[in-house]
């Protein structure tokens, strides 16, 4: 039984034994158990105090919030140049992140106008304009890109508080008086705040918000601490002083749970502890199935720092290196030379092992100049390749840096969200500009470096002969590719239990792509949610999958199931269960 499993018949049994203490479920972002007292985050309210400034004094309120946003810029700027050694290496990147917030004209300038035309006082302006940015995000069909909308809501109640001349964590204080291990209860968690916790003993976090990108899951993955996010109304639940269990396998929070419930969860922690001890063991050893099939197992990653904790964990390579953090939260576009180094210092760091750095994927519904729009339906807009076609000087710039990083290493390119061939022309047409503009200037590149696509469309799931024959490899994107598929948004409370990524048609599009891949000989990988969890690792390996690609702290626990697997014998299974009308469960691989 794996340890989700366990988690959820401890917690079936524990919900039956006792009503005395609260349970509350969210969303499990970094795998674990955690015990300890609650400390609470306050955090400031976005429902500022609205008034009118007279006319006189509209400068002057301008320039009161010029001082604040100069003050946090500092303050930010000092906590990342006293970073300690040990701090996990995402937080310099995340408060860089914000740093160029506050310099975003589309946040400081729009707030200005707001004080000088409609007479607004700095915190209603500010938060004004916040809240129209962080809309904006959260349209974004890309949910790392939406959950930047969380970066801007994190920088406005930064520049709150000193306006408001008030400390951001007065709960440290509590924090220096308790001798036992913490769990901060927050509505979210900023990167700058994360830093200011760094000398607490703290053993988890839970938060109201936040999802599988957000800084509080992508920093506590980083550390190997145990995270619940999207709890709704947990900081106001749990109180300072509280005895708390988080379970980062269910997704659950135990606030004063019982001695029997403790006792439970302290078995549990330490058969998982055992167990992660163990699966360091499987680290060097080689991937394969019992039958002897080579599985590769790949690490997404969205920093370049992430490259560490990916080669520690035995990844044989980057499946897909996101790029868009070079050009979110600014207001400018990153030049050439920019994306060179960030590309080159993740081949350089890989030693020769292959690098898939899929191109950008950004749509119409934030512009990456300045000029803010808003698409009708940014999930089916100018996004991803679509954007890059319509903005090839953007297109081609990111790819003369990529080949340029290929010059140091292995190195695929990874195109996204195609949905027609018209598209795959138009892109190779500006592959071959590119090529012919380095050669021009004795520019050093890997002519033969292998161009793919990501399948997330069913339409290019459905037609993918001429896409397999177009391409050197694919990708399947299960996110979009099930989300596009059932018309559902996992990001959406009301319709999320319906996001299935076991559904007849998402297994059979994903079926169809992995043996038109085949059938042409070229490779085929998963790189969405579905590849990191061990409960589907069969499931895939059935489908005929030989290549996963997931974050770095999933590759061990996946490795253990292939090891585990016998291919051909699952091949048959996922057959039969293929052509039932019933959805296929892991149950039925067993």
């Amino acid at each position: 039984m794996t340890n989700s499993a366990k988690a959820s018949d401890a917690l079936s049994q524990l919900d039956q034994s006792s009503s005395a203490m609260v349970c509350v479920y969210g969303t499990g972002v970094s795998s674990g158990y955690a015990m300890g007292r609650v400390v609470v985050m306050g955090a400031a309210t976005l429902e500022v105090e609205h008034y009118r400034v007279p006319v006189d004094a509209v400068e002057s309120e301008v320039a009161r919030l010029k001082t604040a946003l100069k003050a946090t810029a500092a303050e930010l700027q000092n906590l990342a140049h006293t970073l300690p050694d040990d701090a996990p290496r995402e937080l310099a990147a995340l408060l860089n992140v914000h740093q160029l917030l506050l310099e975003d004209p589309l946040l400081t300038h729009e707030s200005f106008e707001l004080i000088r035309q409609r007479n607004y006082n700095a915190e209603w302006a500010l938060t004004t304009q916040g809240q129209t940015l962080g809309a904006q995000f959260s349209t974004m069909e890309d949910e790392y890109l939406r959950e930047r909308g969380g970066d801007v809501r994190q920088v406005v109640e930064r520049v709150l508080h000193t306006l408001a001349g008030s400390r951001t964590i007065p709960a440290l204080d509590f924090m220096g008086q308790v001798n036992e291990p913490l769990i901060v209860v927050a509505h979210d968690i900023s990167p700058a705040d994360m830093i200011r916790l760094r000398g607490a003993k703290f053993a988890g976090f839970a938060t109201d918000l936040g999802g599988p990108t957000s800084h509080t899951a992508i920093v506590a993955r980083s550390m190997g601490v145990p995270a619940v996010v999207a709890l709704g109304q947990i900081r106001h639940l749990a109180r300072d002083g509280d005895f708390l269990i988080i379970d980062g396998q269910a997704g659950a929070v135990l606030i004063n749970p019982t001695p029997q419930q403790i006792s439970t969860y302290e078995r549990l922690a330490a058969d998982y502890a055992r167990a992660k001890l163990a699966l360091l063991d499987l680290r060097d050893v080689q991937s394969q199935t019992l039958d002897g099939v080579r599985v590769g197992l790949y690490a997404n990653i969205e920093l370049p720092d992430e490259v560490t904790l990916a080669l520690e964990q035995g990844a044989q390579g980057v499946g897909l290196f996101r790029s868009e953090f070079l050009f979110m939260g600014r207001s400018d576009l990153p030049g050439q030379e920019e994306q060179l180094q960030a590309y080159r210092t993740v081949v350089q760091r890989m030693g020769g092992r292959p690098v898939t750095i899929r191109t950008l994927d950004i749509g119409a519904d934030k512009a990456l100049d300045g000029e803010a729009t808003v698409a009708t339906n940014p999930a089916l807009g100018l996004r991803a390749i679509r954007y890059c076609l319509a903005r090839p000087e953007i297109f081609a710039t990111q790819l003369k840096a990529i080949y340029r990083a290929s010059a140091f290493g292995a190195v695929r390119i990874l195109i996204p969200m195609i949905t027609n061939i018209a598209e795959v022309r138009a892109a190779k047409a500006i592959i071959a500009d590119v090529l012919s503009d380095l050669r021009q200037a004795e520019i050093a590149f890997d002519a033969d470096v292998p161009v793919g696509a990501m399948v997330e469309v069913p339409a290019m799931a459905i037609a993918i002969e001429p896409f397999v024959d177009a391409f050197d490899f694919l990708s399947i994107g299960t996110n979009d590719l099930i989300q596009y598929t059932l018309g559902i948004d996992r990001a959406d409370a009301e319709v999320a239990a319906m996001y299935d990524p076991l559904h007849p048609a998402v297994l059979r599009l994903i079926s169809n792509t992995i043996n038109a891949a085949q059938r042409h000989n070229k490779p085929v990988s998963v790189c969405g949610e579905m590849a990191g969890d061990p409960n589907l690792t069969r499931l895939l390996l059935g489908l005929g999958l030989t290549e996963f690609s997931m974050h770095p702290r999933q590759l061990l626990e996946v490795k253990q199931e292939v090891l585990a697997s016998h291919s051909n014998a699952l091949r048959t299974k996922v057959a039969v269960a293929l052509n039932r009308a019933d959805p296929i469960g892991p149950d039925l691989l067993n």
